[in-house]
């Protein structure tokens, strides 16, 4: 067993708007995770799966036969193409496979792949059990032959946003945490980054949005879509409660500088109008869109600022469509598009 680290071997973890081999998803069976509403999701995941299966292969945890067969008629249903869907029997806790999935970085001179297993403990031990969650990314590597590094701290792929060229992005409110790796400070976290993500450089907001269980990620608020371009969401409303938190982000970001002493490009998002569902304010926001091959998925909330942020989306990737799916009933689970998917990098 090697005791280098993805860095030292010349791994590295690549932007999202690399070329994709595939995407991970685990299929969502936890009630508790939407309650009362699980099955009025489905229709809008398949629309997602669906979506992703014009460009490429999508791969999906499942429990068993059983699981397989309830999911198969849910995305035939959808009109999905089944030839592009394949299913693994590795049982999970939940559905958020951004977070307990495999993160895969590649080593292009050598052509090679491999996955880096995160310790995992649902946000902060807030949703047990999740050992099963704990251990997907194991089991994907054995599945695919790939070498699997184990740095033995927790870390979520929704914390951690990458630019593929050095830079990685992420929130202080959520990796400085104590609920997740209360031994470690900020240096050594960052030390982390660097040896298991393969980067140089680690640039840091402070907030997060306002309903967020996980303590702020990155994937809610600030994304790279490019090397040298983020979208960062903004609250237009001075009296919404997510107004000074993300004008404080916008602030940070416009004093940063990436490895070559540029200043970031920074795009502004709308955020939606506040969704609220049993007297709770759910974190929607239309920054958890997913970069697929062909397409960039974004959530909609059925809200008169969907449009806008769609037109703003569009213009960031010209190469690819910008299609919206109805997120209102997926939010209720405290996350949507990018939270539940996971890309596996072409080499």
């Amino acid at each position: 067993m090697t005791t280098a680290t993805p860095k030292q071997e010349g791994f590295f973890f690549p932007a999202e708007f690399h070329r994709h081999a595939a995407t991970w998803l685990s299929w969502p069976h936890k009630e508790a995770s939407w309650p009362g509403k699980i099955g009025a999701i489905y229709p809008h995941y398949s629309a997602f799966v669906k979506e992703l299966a014009k460009g490429e292969e999508v791969c999906i945890n499942v429990a068993d036969a059983a699981m397989q067969a309830a999911a198969t008629a849910h995305l035939e249903a959808a009109g999905v193409d089944m030839d592009m869907v394949r299913f693994f029997f590795h049982p999970t806790n939940d559905a958020w496979c951004r977070d307990h999935g495999p993160a895969f970085v590649i080593n292009p001179a050598l052509r090679q792949k491999a996955i880096v297993d995160w310790n995992y403990n649902a946000w902060g031990n807030k949703y047990p059990p999740y050992e099963l969650d704990d251990v997907v990314p194991t089991l994907i590597g054995k599945e695919l032959g790939l070498p699997v590094y184990h740095p033995g701290i927790v870390m979520e792929g929704g914390s951690v946003e990458f630019n593929g060229k050095g830079t990685l992005l992420t929130s202080s409110c959520c990796l400085l945490n104590p609920n997740r790796n209360p031994h470690l400070d900020r240096e050594k976290i960052e030390e982390y980054l660097r040896e298991y993500y393969g980067v140089e450089q680690i640039l840091w907001v402070a907030e997060g949005i306002v309903g967020d269980d996980t303590d702020g990620h990155i994937d809610d608020t600030v994304r790279f879509v490019n090397e040298d371009t983020v979208i960062t969401v903004i609250e237009e409303d001075a009296t919404d409660e997510n107004y000074t938190l993300l004008r404080n982000n916008l602030a940070t970001l416009s004093t940063m500088r990436l490895l070559d002493g540029k200043q970031l490009n920074i795009v502004e998002l709308p955020m939606p109008e506040a969704v609220v569902y049993e007297d709770q304010r759910l974190p929607a926001s239309y920054a958890n869109f997913y970069i697929a091959n062909e397409s960039v998925i974004v959530p909609t909330f059925r809200c008169d600022r969907d449009e806008k942020a769609l037109g703003i989306i569009q213009e960031c990737f010209p190469a690819r469509r910008v299609v919206g799916i109805d997120s209102t009933d997926i939010i209720w689970g405290l996350g949507s598009f990018h939270c539940l998917s996971q890309q596996e990098p072409a080499v």
